[in-house]
């Protein structure tokens, strides 16, 4: 039989792009204004990747760190995941680009898409891995340049995207550490996949004049289904989480959520009593990164010391799919 081992995040890492889009800067672009924008999101600004970069310049800049952090250097990584919905390109897949930047070995190297869950989704993945013994060392990123895919005439999308990129280095933890990852609770609801879709680019919506006159090469979605539903299944997917392990809110050092809509995450939590002092904060300055929010948030909170070795972590998440998801650990 094989062994089981024990997975500890070694590292973590996060980058955002210098330029930021003020909601001021956006009264300019659009009907909407300050106070509207963050009376229902909390979001104030938002980063803007350069002309410049692609999405896998900024996850480099978040997996540099993350490798720093972790005291490992590529060459000793088994595998890259990457969790984006706006890779470099189609193919090859941007982990692969990210696998030549970083000069790793021949390794595994896999785009996952997911949408927002994708970071949840992808540690989730590279916890098996490392449990089943697979696999040592694995590179988990969650990257996005979604500014690119934003209509800035439609206020009810423009106002929430950004760019970012974060990552973790996970390990095969020693005999006697702590770190660990409980559980992941992954979900999908493909009845409900409607709420929000980006259409152009796949078989269904091929490149073209046409489909671009149509407005497929933006990303739509339908906001009030949308928030019902990241309640629902954040709530769902954190509750699993609490049951299998036998724990409650007040076990939860803290809970780091997929940060969209302020409104949102303070729902998820007063669901399970978790006071807001509670939960990792990054969206007022950074917006819905997508695949990065987490990762993105989970770095700050370690590296300015909210988060601390011993702690128990509640990471979760909603997105497209509709796809959900948490991970409760031991950090």
């Amino acid at each position: 039989m094989s062994a089981v081992y024990q997975t500890r995040i070694a590292g973590t890492g996060s980058y955002l792009p210098d330029r930021e889009l003020t909601n001021f800067d956006l009264e300019k672009l659009v009907e909407t204004s300050d106070q509207w924008i963050t009376e229902r999101t909390g979001i104030r600004s938002r980063r803007v990747a350069a002309e410049n970069q692609v999405t896998s310049d900024l996850a480099l800049r978040a997996a540099t760190s993350a490798l720093e952090m972790a005291q490992i250097t590529s060459k000793d990584l088994d595998a890259i995941l990457f969790a984006t919905v706006s890779p470099d390109q189609l193919m090859p897949n941007t982990a692969c680009v990210l696998q030549k930047k970083l000069g790793a070995r021949d390794i595994m190297a896999l785009d996952m898409s997911a949408a927002c869950s994708g970071f949840i989704y992808a540690l989730s993945i590279a916890n098996d891995m490392i449990v089943a013994g697979s696999h040592k060392n694995i590179l988990v990123v969650g990257a996005e340049i979604l500014t690119r895919y934003v209509d800035y005439k439609d206020r009810d999308t423009c106002v929430l995207f950004g760019d970012g990129a974060g990552a973790v280095v996970v390990t095969r933890a020693t005999p006697g550490e702590t770190s660990k990852i409980y559980s992941h609770h992954l979900h999908a609801d493909g009845s409900i996949s409607d709420l929000f879709q980006f259409k152009m680019g796949g078989s269904a919506h091929p490149y073209s004049c046409e489909n671009i006159e149509k407005g497929l090469h933006r990303m739509h979605m339908k906001g009030r289904e949308i928030f019902k539903h990241a309640v629902r299944t954040m709530s769902q997917s954190c509750g699993e989480a609490l049951e299998h392990n036998k724990m409650s809110g007040a076990d939860v050092d803290w809970i780091i959520p997929h940060q969209a809509n302020l409104r949102i995450i303070e729902g998820v939590a007063k669901h399970f009593g978790i006071p807001m002092s509670k939960v990792v904060l990054e969206i007022e300055r950074m917006g819905n990164t997508s695949a990065a929010t987490v990762p993105v948030a989970l770095d700050r909170a370690v590296r300015d010391g909210r988060i601390k070795r011993g702690q128990n972590l509640l990471l979760t998440a909603f997105g497209a799919g509709i796809t959900s998801g948490s991970i409760l650990l031991k950090f």
